[in-house]
């Protein structure tokens, strides 16, 4: 997205060639609709600035820009290496609360620049301009300083914004960058906000002991569990339970963070909490069997504390592979409260759908799938070929101990575990799918060797597969029915 000249742009009444010409200009991938209140407003605004600043018609402003995946709008943006100007447009009928509020809010966002920021707001109806100061308070605002603030700016950025807000800078896991998350370097979607809202709010009402959020994998649950954690962890001491990898991780939060105690916890072993809390907190939900389950309700009933759970939701895997874990027991406890998220923050949606597609070959996906790589082997040196070949491209090899046949050679591949791959995040991945791999009547992918739940290798391939951030990759080893299910799904 590009920024637009706002003068040209408001000389225009009729709102759908107002409406074609913003998108020309700012190159949107699709033009937006653009209300009368908010042209009016933001003709207001230039016609005032005009007044004091003859070359006004000159200024450019990215226009009406939402960061990618928070969800967060800014009406108008003027960028350069030093500074950033942000201007809201009001009509009418706002509070001065409401206007401190998303100042504040913005120089939040913001501050990901490392620019010196100035943060204004124009209610058009009362022809009244305010701005943000540094301190955090509103102050009627001098259209001349505003005039010479932009004047000043010079050499502004004209490129695509969204380049100044990769997500990577504002979008963190926990248990990738636990640095970055004790120094609360990170945001929370308005999706995760809102949650967490009701979360907190539910915690106090009688009898709600027992609820969580689930969502696919790269919506953002570990973030959002382990900030409402931290929020609680200012009254009263919580822990969290970690049914996945990260042993490492764990202990520098654990030392770092005196009011949250982390417990690594593994399936088919007891669960040793010392002392009480106020909450327990459950992540990677999706990993725990009935006697975790259980364990966890008596020390909650104990304690009388909450649980909160966060888990992957495994609808698109076949139910015979999951039944007896996750959120078939989770959402099976008495008076369980469930939120869902279901903004993808690292998997982009062509990825999603053609990881949906392997766990079931079926319905209708008509779509190109740039991102993804398909290779066949007729043996294991093969296989190995195309594994190192896919490493030097980048690639992490994510493999499963019952399936892997190439264990042997280990030492030659950029690799990880499937089970220790949990919760972290790879630019692109590389896995194999042996003959112990079968698609259904129905079109589920299903082990041959299955013994139903107890056996991970069909959730391995979701759960690995959706860890990459950019690409895909399989490589199948002598089973021509998934070989071609795989180009099935990739050519349809």
């Amino acid at each position: 997205m590009k920024p637009i000249n706002i003068y040209t742009l408001t000389r225009i009444s009729d709102a759908k060639s107002l409406e074609r010409l913003e998108r020309q200009m700012s190159f949107r991938s699709r033009a937006m609709k653009i209300k009368e209140w908010e042209t009016e407003g933001l003709k207001a605004f230039c016609n005032r600035l005009m007044d004091v600043l003859e070359s006004a018609y000159c200024l450019d402003f990215y226009y009406s820009f939402t960061m990618p995946k928070l969800g967060k709008e800014f009406d108008l943006l003027r960028v350069n290496d030093s500074t950033v100007v942000n201007v809201e447009l009001k009509s009418g009928n706002v509070t001065d609360e409401a206007i401190k509020k998303q100042l504040i809010q913005n120089r939040y966002y913001l501050a990901t620049l490392k620019k010196n920021a100035y943060f204004y707001t124009y209610i058009s109806g009362d022809d009244r301009l305010i701005r943000l100061s540094n301190s955090g308070n509103l102050v009627e605002a001098d259209w001349q300083e505003l005039a010479e603030l932009l004047v000043n700016q010079t050499d502004c950025y004209t490129g695509d914004i969204e380049d100044l807000f990769k997500e990577d800078t504002y979008l963190i896991s926990p248990l990738s960058d636990p640095a970055r998350f004790l120094r609360g370097e990170y945001f929370l979607t308005f999706q995760q906000r809102d949650i967490k809202k009701a979360i907190l709010k539910n915690l106090d009402k009688e009898g709600m002991l027992v609820q969580g959020f689930t969502g696919l994998p790269g919506t953002g649950k570990t973030l959002l569990l382990y900030d409402i954690a931290l929020e609680m962890s200012k009254y009263d001491k919580v822990c969290v339970l970690h049914f996945g990898s990260h042993a490492a991780e764990l202990e520098e939060l654990d030392e770092r963070l005196k009011r949250v105690d982390f417990y690594y916890c593994e399936a088919g072993r007891s669960i040793e909490v010392v002392g009480d809390y106020v909450a327990i907190f459950v992540d990677e939900g999706h990993r725990i069997d009935k006697t975790a389950l259980e364990e966890i309700r008596k020390m909650s009933i104990r304690m009388k504390a909450p649980i909160i759970f966060s888990y992957d939701c495994e609808d698109a895997i076949e139910p015979y592979e999951r039944s007896g874990y996750g959120a078939w027991l989770i959402e099976a406890v008495p008076g369980f409260v469930r939120f869902t998220l279901t903004n993808k923050i690292r998997l982009n949606s062509e990825l999603s759908t053609f990881i949906h597609c392997v766990m079931r070959a079926s319905g209708n996906h008509r779509r190109d799938y740039p991102s993804v790589y398909v290779g066949y082997a007729s043996d294991e040196e093969e296989a190995g070929n195309l594994i190192r070949a896919l490493n030097r491209e980048g690639y992490v090899y994510i493999y499963d101990e019952t399936v892997n046949p190439l264990n042997a050679e280990q030492a030659a591949f950029d690799a990880i575990e499937a089970g220790e791959s949990t919760c972290k995040e790879f630019e692109r991945v590389v896995m194999l799918m042996d003959d112990s791999f079968i698609y259904g009547d129905d079109g589920y992918l299903r082990s041959k060797v299955s013994k139903g739940a107890d056996d991970f290798r069909v959730k391995n391939i979701f759960h690995g597969l959706s860890r990459a951030k950019e690409r895909v990759a399989l490589v199948v080893l002598g089973n021509k029915q998934v070989f071609d299910a795989l180009l099935w799904i990739l050519q349809k």
